[in-house]
């Protein structure tokens, strides 16, 4: 029996996904999470096999609950299930330890097949992912300037793409000012960018927030 714990914050998504979900013989559902900071005591719990978590969430997102649950549980397989296309986000969060990624508009089969494969230590890689992947080891220079960011500076980059400031990303990463601003520099200087308002408007044209 795989145990599955869903995190999104939408009750009609999270509702969806039991009913459905729970009409599978090997699937059991131990728990529903409307926000990161419920998920980690599930974790705390060793509750659950499989966490399918949604990156857009309010408060803690689901990038920095990823980073946290990898922290207290390296081993625990995290599906990242996102209405956000997988051109966006995937490939990032692969390498910041996901398991797995599927956007919303899949075939609900293939979350299953996702849950299965994850659930036994392995990747589930798309058609899609296999092939950015792929591309990206024959040609590096194409990649778009947020997959060039560090874990942390991807992390930085979306806070400060939502407008949140230095010092509130410090008190809530467990961070100094100091820290958080070379971060800010690093993440304007591989992007090629100037300002806050900048970083707002790529992450907006390019789809990495809403």
């Amino acid at each position: 029996m795989i145990r599955v714990a869903i995190v999104d914050d939408h009750a009609l998504v999270r509702a969806g996904l039991r009913q459905f979900l729970g009409e599978q013989v090997d699937l059991r559902i131990v728990a529903e999470c409307a926000s990161a900071r419920e998920v980690m005591e599930v974790v705390r719990q060793e509750a659950a096999d499989v966490i399918l978590l949604d990156i857009s969430m309010p408060g803690q997102s689901g990038v920095d609950a990823l980073q946290a649950i990898k922290a207290r549980a390296p081993g625990l397989a995290v599906l990242i299930l996102s209405s956000f296309p997988e051109e966006h986000y995937a490939i990032t969060l692969l390498r910041q330890g996901a398991s797995g990624y599927l956007a919303k508009d899949c075939d609900p089969d293939e979350i299953i097949k996702a849950i299965r494969t994850v659930a036994l230590g392995r990747r589930y890689i798309t058609a899609g992912i296999a092939e950015r992947l792929a591309s990206g080891l024959t040609q590096p220079e194409d990649k778009p300037p947020h997959e060039l960011l560090s874990e942390r500076e991807f992390q930085v980059f979306l806070r400060l793409a939502k407008g949140e400031t230095i010092s509130h990303m410090a008190e809530s990463m467990s961070l100094s000012v100091k820290t958080v601003s070379t971060y800010r520099t690093r993440v304007m200087e591989k992007m090629g960018l100037a300002s806050n308002s900048d970083l707002t408007y790529y992450a907006l044209k390019n789809g990495l927030i809403q």
